[in-house]
């Protein structure tokens, strides 16, 4: 079956192939003319043939709203990274551990405040039996048993997070042991360098009380039982929400109040601890300062190490 050939235009009707000029449309790429153009379209707007300049936004962010995630809002100001920011922590408690080293050992101002404000603590108001029961929080046979058991249960939450835990579940707890054996070997050094007398009820026992080993025991233990507690139920949160995908999310919301309590509380623990020790004569508040210095080198630095080799078997949703 033959199709009909379509008819041949002549130069003739080349006049009414050509396209008509209608009013109103005819500029529609003259940007800017009153009333030009599609009235549908703004007057404003950059031509699109050829493609005009578009606004990015403001500078240091992206074009889109609300910006993209990880753009920095101001530039050259970057949140840190963990890792940096446990780095930025022990370099400012060994600092302020050097300067408080400094003017034990110089017999500065600060030491001399010091010494007076030690006087004033142990003549306070706050009763003997109290203070003497936060003091013994720092003894190694209470603080041992207490890092145990907090080691205990997070090495069995990691283990039962097999699939968003840590491909070491050991790590964190074994760290957590060394990092209260090494307190030893850090305060001991600095009390026979320093070899600073202690408070008069002290006097004539020994020499060397910067800075505490109570002091620096409680911290550490203590702070390290708090991250490991606060490690697990972060491990186990996460494993909640893998066999929960509908409730992914708060779990890690729910992990904030818990881990924001555990700091509160170590930090609470330890303050009483100091004011037991200098309340009942046992050192002086900078030998306290002192030793909580050195716990702010040590727990950083068990966090860098479980960050860095207590690897994950799976990424984190």
């Amino acid at each position: 079956m033959r199709e009909t050939p379509r008819p041949q235009g002549t130069a003739g009707d080349a006049r009414s192939a050509l396209p008509r000029l209608r009013p109103g449309r005819a500029l529609a790429h003259n940007t800017g003319a009153v009333r030009s153009g599609n009235p549908h379209r703004s007057d404003v707007r950059p031509p699109q043939t050829p493609r005009g300049a578009r606004d990015t936004g403001r500078r240091g962010r992206s074009g889109t709203t609300p910006p993209v995630p990880g753009r920095p809002l101001f530039r050259g100001f970057r949140v840190p990274g963990p890792g940096r920011r446990h780095g930025i922590v022990a370099l400012v408690s060994a600092l302020l551990f050097g300067l408080t080293s400094w003017q034990v050992a110089a017999h500065g101002a600060v030491r001399a405040l010091d010494e007076r404000l030690g006087r004033g603590l142990e003549a306070s108001a706050v009763p003997g039996p109290l203070a003497q029961f936060l003091a013994d929080l720092g003894n190694t046979a209470v603080a041992l048993p207490v890092l145990l058991v907090a080691a205990g249960w997070a090495l069995w939450r990691l283990r039962r997070a097999a699939g968003t835990g840590p491909a070491r579940p050991w790590l964190p707890p074994l760290a957590a042991l060394g990092g209260l054996a090494a307190v030893p070997a850090l305060v001991v050094p600095f009390k026979v360098w320093l070899d600073r007398p202690g408070p008069p009820p002290m006097a004539g026992s020994h020499e060397g009380f910067y800075p505490s080993g109570h002091g620096a025991t409680a911290a550490v233990a203590y702070g390290l039982a708090a991250l490991l507690l606060a490690r697990a139920h972060r491990r186990g949160a996460a494993r909640r929400e893998d066999a929960r995908p509908a409730e992914r999310g708060r779990g890690r919301i729910a992990a904030v109040p818990a881990a924001v309590l555990l700091a509160t509380g170590t930090g609470l623990l330890n303050a009483g601890v100091g004011l037991g020790l200098v309340r009942q004569g046992y050192h002086w508040p900078l030998d306290v300062l002192g030793s909580w210095c050195l716990a702010g080198v040590l727990l950083p630095l068990w966090c860098a190490v479980c960050d860095r080799w207590g690897g994950r078997s799976a990424p984190d949703r």
